[in-house]
């Protein structure tokens, strides 16, 4: 049996913020997407496209210096493609797979630009798209469908600010509506209009039966771990430390799954999560191996993490193959945000929203609290440790961006 559990320890801290350490054997092994071969493959697709920039790799060498490591690296995924957040990688990716199969073309030769001449156009123009959405991913896909030229329907979950379901519709063709339903049965709802309809569902979580369409999805993000990883090993060596935010792990899993193929030497990887909603912490805990599901409509301002089963493609890969697992109170995020908005003299500021900067938080906290100082000798972080971080998305809700930054929302509780 694969993903066999050898040893566990777990911390829950004073300060309200839970730290998991497993080790694994028997790894599961990992998807052939996900290697270098599949990286550079869906990096090829996303040059091709008119609106394609490699994002920054921020080194924040101040920081660096003042919490005690190497080094700290930041990328920054608001300037991706416009959309302010890195969804776009898989959602262009992910449709455009769809439109070749439908089609009978073939990925490797077939170039965005041929889908837009002759009786190719007409034939994408008559596929529709649907998918459920916490903001980030509905607003990648609505954009690729705008690429494209297809249609698209984008259902959200209860609770969702008017400006995320705005932001969709800015970008593309979607029509967005505002369910009354939490975000996993907001995704139940997606699938069965796609049933109903005959439409493309285009989901990034993944059950028995529907693993291809997620597959491509989190394929589509190696393009972003393959130019941090690049540049970061050309300027400073590759990283001995990586903390990947989750919600339901496409992300995190795609990433840790590109870094352990690659990496001879790998790095220690951490999943963060809200901890209202860690259903990958859960999961981590079980002896058994089997992923777990949190219940009910928890809240967190981490709207893009709040999202309640893994991801079934990258479970196996987030039990094997990540070694930490925390679960955070909202002040964690909020804590991170202020951080890369107040940088040291000399570091440069970056702009990150409550799902982007939850690593960031949280990295801070693990190396200057005492609470944290167990945590922090378990995970070797210490004078020669390379941290790498994701910035997955800009300031996606303005209001909320600004009582936290600019007022001091969620303070720190200590």
């Amino acid at each position: 049996m694969t993903g066999k559990l050898v040893s566990r320890q777990e911390w829950k801290t004073a300060i309200g913020i839970n730290a998991l350490w497993t080790r694994r054997d028997d790894r599961a092994p990992l998807p052939a997407l996900f290697s270098e071969k599949g990286a550079k493959e869906v990096l090829r697709f996303h040059r091709s496209l008119r609106s394609y920039r490699k994002t920054p790799l921020v080194r924040l060498r101040a920081l660096a210096s003042k919490l005690g490591v190497s080094e700290i690296f930041v990328k920054d995924e608001s300037k991706r493609f416009g959309l302010n957040a890195f969804k776009g990688l898989g959602g262009t990716w992910a449709m455009f797979r769809i439109i070749c199969e439908k089609l009978g073309l073939d990925p490797g030769s077939t170039t965005p630009d041929d889908l837009q001449k002759g009786e190719l156009r007409k034939a994408v123009e008559a596929m529709t798209f649907v998918t459920a959405t916490d903001g980030n991913h509905g607003r990648g896909i609505s954009y690729a469908g705008g690429l494209f030229g297809c249609h698209v329907h984008v259902y959200m979950p209860r609770g969702t600010v008017e400006e995320r379901a705005e932001a969709i519709r800015r970008v593309g063709p979607a029509e967005v509506l505002v369910t009354d339903l939490n975000y996993d049965d907001t995704v139940r709802l997606a699938k069965r209009k796609s049933d109903e309809n005959g439409w493309f569902l285009i989901q990034d979580t993944s059950w028995d039966g529907f693993e291809k369409v997620p597959t491509w999805i989190i394929q589509g993000y190696l393009t972003m771990a393959k130019e941090a990883l690049d540049e970061m090993t050309d300027v400073a060596g590759a990283p001995t430390h990586v903390f990947l935010q989750a919600g339901v792990g496409s992300m995190a899993g795609g990433v840790a799954a590109y870094l352990a193929a690659v990496l001879p030497e790998k790095p220690v990887i951490s999943v963060v999560e809200p901890t209202t909603v860690a259903c990958v912490y859960e999961s981590a805990k079980a002896e058994d191996g089997r992923s777990c599901s949190i219940p009910g409509a928890p809240e967190t301002i981490m709207a893009g993490l709040n999202c309640g089963t893994p991801c079934s493609v990258v479970w196996p890969i987030l039990r094997d193959y990540c070694e930490f697992f925390f679960a955070c109170p909202d002040y964690v995020t909020a804590h991170g945000m202020r951080l890369y908005a107040n940088p040291l003299p000399g570091d440069e500021g970056i702009v990150s929203g409550e799902s982007g900067a939850v690593t960031m938080g949280l990295l801070d906290l693990v190396l200057r609290r005492p609470e944290l100082a167990e945590v922090k000798e378990q995970m070797g972080l210490g004078p020669g440790s390379r941290v790498l971080l994701i910035s997955t998305e800009g300031n996606t809700n303005k209001a909320g961006y600004r009582e936290i930054v600019r007022e001091g929302a969620f303070p720190l509780p200590f």
